[in-house]
């Protein structure tokens, strides 16, 4: 029997300072669809392991994984040159 996912908070707007920021959104997405991180994993069209290091804010992970998963669970990544924020 499948584990019942909880939901996480979703953090509010912010810098987007380090991988862990990154990694709260992801999370914080993923819990709220109630997708467990295999069938997140599959849905984003990335590995399971790719999918746990980005939500824990560890590992080299490639660019377009990113986009991909940050798209796929719809998480925006708004940027802005110093001074414009």
């Amino acid at each position: 029997m499948p584990r019942a996912v909880i939901p996480t908070a979703m953090p509010k707007p912010q810098s987007l300072s380090d991988a862990q920021v990154l990694a709260a959104f992801i999370r914080a997405a993923r819990t709220q669809t109630g997708m467990g991180i295999h069938e997140a994993a599959a849905f984003c069209g990335v590995s399971v392991s790719t999918l746990s290091k980005l939500e824990q804010g560890k590992g080299d992970v490639r660019l377009s994984s990113v986009l991909q998963v940050c798209r796929m669970l719809g998480v925006t990544i708004t940027l802005a040159a110093r001074g414009d924020e």
